[in-house]
């Protein structure tokens, strides 16, 4: 079962902020890094694998990128070059606290992530590739952060220092293809930089909102989500990696129409319709030809009627297949992606969104209603076997909103 001190430790991460002893024109926040880490090792492995001809361990190179995550979380804004040094001094003693600050919810989760957990931190020949895949990614997500940082005060003291080290990093990764490719600066380097926008966009940007989260972090915390739920269900490998990068994509299009909000999309009838199709449209023409060729036609996949359940049979695509049907092509072979499962994760996010900015004392209407409204609609479903209601009911507050709240949700 998926515990609340697990979905709290994600959401921690949107309030810890990056290069806060910088000259920052914008907040970067970790979630928002993690992020778009991750966006950038799903394309390094594919580049590797379809190119390079290596073998990626997906489970790996997925569950890879949590561990680093929650070590972040735990530890928070600790400066990196003295994270590096605590580490190569007592790595061993800080793993294990966080390990145990992790145990309860580790024990939690089905399959064997707590055991694969303790051996990412602890064993050095552990996803060995796939630890360097995504520290590549790491860096050039830094260094993108770090660019707009470095073009805005170039003069602060010991900056050149921060320059000089994060490249020698990226140089390090150099014969990765993926970094190979960025390093030109054309279309491969322009989806990682359309992605690392997705961070300006703020979810409920009508409202005022404690932790503020953009459609970026946003993704990653529906990925994750989608992912847990996975390892509930007992989803084969295809299934569990399929569920988690179609999470992490689902709301790529809104890089180019932004967050548009549900209560504008529902407003006018057939409005929803005809975004979806400019979004498809706009995708087509102005991100697809950015994707270099191995990815593109899996980024399609993900992302097109990211809500519907689907396989592909026969080398074509099935969708709406029936969610008790999907037990059935629980296989590799048919590359089943739980559209149903990922739509719960993606309300379930928006309803913590809104529960925590109450709970914070920042509440308004569009918040309040929006709690109430999607309590109604989802707070009560079930999907892919997974009960979803205990996970609303973690955050569902009935009695701090100042509008009538129902009552267990009736």
């Amino acid at each position: 079962m998926i515990t609340k001190g697990l979905l709290d430790k994600i959401y921690e991460a949107a309030s810890i902020q990056r290069w806060n002893d910088h000259v920052r024109p914008v907040e970067f926040t970790e979630l928002d890094k993690q992020a778009h880490k991750m966006i950038l090792a799903y394309m390094f492995a594919k580049l590797e694998e379809s190119e390079g001809h290596a073998r990626i361990d997906w489970l790996k190179l997925i569950e890879g990128g949590i561990f680093e995550f929650f070590p972040r979380v735990i530890l928070t804004d600790i400066k990196a070059p003295v994270f590096h040094k605590l580490m190569s001094m007592k790595g061993r003693e800080i793993n294990f606290r966080v390990l145990a600050n992790m145990d309860v919810d580790l024990k939690g989760l089905g399959g064997d992530f707590g055991d694969n957990f303790k051996q990412y931190l602890f064993d050095p020949n552990y996803a060995k590739f796939e630890k360097r895949i995504l520290k590549a990614a790491h860096y050039l997500a830094t260094n993108w952060e770090f660019q707009i940082i470095y073009n805005t005060a170039p003069f602060i003291y010991g900056i050149d220092k921060t320059k000089e080290e994060i490249e020698n990093q990226i140089e390090d990764h150099y014969d990765l293809i993926g970094v190979q490719k960025l390093a030109l600066r054309k279309k491969s380097f322009g989806f990682m930089d359309l992605c690392a926008q997705l961070r300006f966009q703020q979810r409920w940007a009508h409202s005022p909102r404690v932790p503020k989260t953009s459609v970026l972090g946003h993704m990653l915390i529906v990925a994750m989500m989608s992912y847990f739920c996975s390892m509930e269900m007992g989803a084969c490998q295809k299934r569990a990696c399929n569920n988690f990068f179609s999470g992490l994509f689902h709301d790529l299009p809104e890089v180019l129409t932004r967050d548009i909000i549900s209560p504008v999309k529902t407003s006018v009838e057939g409005l929803e319709e005809i975004i979806k199709d400019y979004e498809k449209m706009q995708f087509e023409e102005r991100i697809l030809p950015l994707l270099p060729p191995p990815i593109r036609d899996e980024v399609v996949y993900f992302i097109q009627d990211e809500f519907s359940n689907r396989i592909i049979e026969g080398g074509s695509v099935r969708k709406d297949v029936p969610g008790a049907q999907m037990k059935d092509y629980n296989q590799d072979d048919f590359s089943p992606v739980d559209g149903e499962v990922i739509r719960a994760c993606d309300k379930l996010a928006a309803f913590i969104e809104a529960s925590l900015s109450i709970q914070h004392g920042i509440r308004s209407q569009h918040l309040t209603e929006g709690l109430v409204n999607i309590y109604r609609e989802y707070g009560h479903q079930e999907a892919g076997g997974i009960d979803f209601a205990a996970l609303f009911n973690y955050y569902w507050l009935p009695k701090t909103s100042s509008v009538n709240l129902p009552e267990g949700g009736e």
